[in-house]
């Protein structure tokens, strides 16, 4: 049989939607969406300022949508649903959780119980995959949702007589042509369960750079660094953070090694990927641009993948948390062509893929780093390494 260049218009569910991270990739890749599932007020507005045919569903909560959702409502048949694509909340599962006082509480967290609606959404759906994207830790450790999502799921394949058999692998964005190292677990189930082939890495050697993404954009308004070390940015090189200023860095000793998290005063560097977003920055997290500010909401799209016209809609707060939160979409679509690939035998080989960033033929050199001013000179000194595992959330538990 001979295999189809490309497929179009298979239809997928999208839930904990976000801004569309996950949905323009998979669009690109020739899925079409019939319906959006999105709790979050601000992040339904960027979704349909962006996209707006997208058929939001409500009520936003999918617990309550998982009840009465069928798939007539959407203008589908039974089992007629390609694809249930979802990013669940990351927070309960995420390493930056285990720096509050509650800790990452994987399911145990009342964010978490929104898997249930998802489960059901299955078993109402049985679509031919489904797809979930979330921080490592929801695949990893005690706090991982994996027990849970056998057990809900072997349950659907015993009342239903599907096959449906996880496969995880957690991917590198960077990897892929995302000029962000961002590493995500991914989960996909087939509905006859069939194995999966997850898609290899394109770029390892090559990857997109943050200049690449970045240049060209021209700020009317950029951000401005502010706290107590605003004024030391300046003297962070670039593809450095505060560890630059222990006694194992280059520049005077005003911090203990490893006594900081690891993107405090961490600062971008033109010819490298940048590192991880954050959805919640701390005014002296980073990454910052190597003008020494943060990064605007504008360019942390750059940064995921998104094309340049893609927008987001609220307060600054609240444009980056929309955008930390968000799948990168290039992912999205390299993902998404496996699974048509896989399930219909469509071929992408002559087809270059649409949200590809190109790398740039010349790179400016870093800019020099201004010496650190007089008051925090003032913090000179002998300052001790961090004795255990560092300041983080393993080493805090290990010094209990």
């Amino acid at each position: 049989m001979a295999r189809r260049n490309f497929v179009q218009h298979l239809p997928f569910l999208s839930a904990f939607s976000g801004i569309g991270g996950l949905d323009l990739g998979l669009e690109r890749a020739g899925f079409l969406g019939v319906g959006a599932i999105e709790s979050d007020a601000t992040a339904r507005d960027s979704l349909a300022t962006n996209r707006p045919d997208v058929r939001l569903l409500e009520p936003h909560e999918i617990n309550e949508v998982a009840r009465n959702l069928t798939p007539r409502d959407l203008g589908l048949s039974e089992r007629e649903l390609v694809l249930l694509a979802a990013g669940p909340p990351c927070q309960p599962f995420s390493k930056a959780a285990q720096w509050s006082s509650h800790g990452g509480r994987g399911m145990a967290d009342d964010r978490a119980s929104c898997l249930n609606g998802l489960v059901e959404l299955v078993e109402r759906f049985l679509p031919h995959a489904l797809l979930i994207e979330n921080v490592p830790g929801f695949v990893q450790g005690g706090r991982s949702a994996l027990p849970f999502l056998k057990a809900r799921l072997g349950d659907v394949n015993r009342r239903s007589g599907t096959r449906y058999r996880l496969h995880c692998r957690t991917l590198n964005a960077v990897d892929f042509g995302v000029p962000q190292r961002r590493k995500r677990a991914f989960i996909l189930a087939l509905r006859d369960g069939a194995d999966f082939a997850w898609p290899l890495a394109t770029h390892i050697g090559c990857p997109v750079r943050a200049w690449d993404a970045l240049m060209g954009l021209r700020l009317t308004c950029p951000p401005i660094a502010r706290g107590r070390f605003a004024g030391l940015l300046a003297s962070v090189p670039e593809g450095k953070n505060y560890q630059h200023f222990t006694e194992r860095g280059e520049g005077p000793s005003l911090f203990g090694y490893r006594r900081r998290y690891w993107s405090f005063l961490l600062k971008l560097a033109k010819a490298e990927p940048s590192w991880t977003l954050s959805a919640s920055p701390g005014p002296a997290t980073g990454p910052f641009h190597w003008e020494s500010r943060p990064l605007a909401p504008e360019e942390m799209l750059r940064l995921q993948s998104f094309p340049s016209a893609w927008k987001v809609v609220g307060l600054h707060r609240d444009r980056v948390r929309q955008v930390g939160n968000a799948t990168p979409p290039l992912v999205a679509e390299v993902l998404g062509r496996s699974i048509a690939s896989q399930l219909f035998d469509a071929d992408f080989r002559v087809e270059p893929l649409t949200l590809t960033i190109r790398r740039a033929a010349h790179v400016p050199p870093p800019t020099p780093p201004q010496s650190v001013a007089a008051p925090f000179m003032a913090m000179a000194g002998s300052h001790a390494a961090h004795p255990g595992a560092g300041q983080g959330p393993q080493g805090r538990q290990a010094n209990r």
